[in-house]
């Protein structure tokens, strides 16, 4: 794996990450759950893995929180699915199209890539579900809990 892009997650984590980090704060099991129709016990399991890479703090009964190296990731996972949405809009998919196929490919994307096309299209600062940021991203191997 690139040091900083995620790709040894899987999308289903990558998609907790970015879910958790747009809830600004503290989210129980249930919530996220609820949010993809699945079962807690289910949650349960990534979350603790997700723990124990260090992405996220998690404290029983209170809830989930991102650490710094889940934020920095979450935030650059947001940004990789804007870029790649906003380049497919320009290609002549629909707002909803760019995002459903997105949805489909974009954990396979490397920070590199995104680095590229971000240059290449003018760091943009909008996508067409928010703001691009463009900060470091995440450092795998610098845990700050």
């Amino acid at each position: 794996m690139d040091s900083d892009d995620g790709l040894a997650l899987s999308p289903k984590k990558v998609e907790y990450l970015k879910f958790i980090s747009g809830r600004n704060g503290t989210v129980r099991t249930n919530e996220i759950a609820a949010h993809y129709n699945i079962d807690p016990s289910t949650v349960t399991k990534t979350i603790a893995e997700l723990a124990d890479a260090g992405y996220l703090s998690h404290a029983p009964y209170r809830g989930i929180c991102l650490t710094r190296q889940g934020k920095r990731c979450a935030e650059f996972f947001i940004k990789r699915h804007r870029i790649l949405s906003l380049a497919l809009v320009r290609f002549g998919l629909s707002d909803e199209q760019a995002c459903l196929e997105v949805s489909r490919f974009e954990s396979l994307v490397s920070r590199e890539a995104i680095d590229t096309m971000c240059r290449a299209m003018g760091h943009p600062s909008r996508g067409i579900c928010g703001e691009i940021t463009h900060d470091k991203g995440c450092m795998t191997g610098q845990v700050d809990l």
